[in-house]
């Protein structure tokens, strides 16, 4: 799994995600979320890798809540 930063032209994606989210609400914002992580994680093959992107996930989010 890879944690540093590894996205080619990482300020572009940001600003079109962001884009994605321009005028939506909060309900319809958090649908678009699950529905871009849903289509990413389609695109690893590897269940081991899926198991240790939501473990991290988990323990960055309680790291950040302390």
């Amino acid at each position: 799994m890879k944690i540093e930063p590894n996205i080619a032209n990482a300020d572009e994606f940001y600003a079109a995600l962001v884009g994605l989210h321009d005028g939506l609400d909060a309900v319809a914002s958090l649908k678009l979320n699950a529905k871009l992580i849903l289509l990413l994680a389609n695109q690893i093959d590897d269940p081991a890798v899926l198991a240790a992107v939501l473990a991290a996930a988990r323990s960055f989010t309680e790291f950040d809540n302390k």
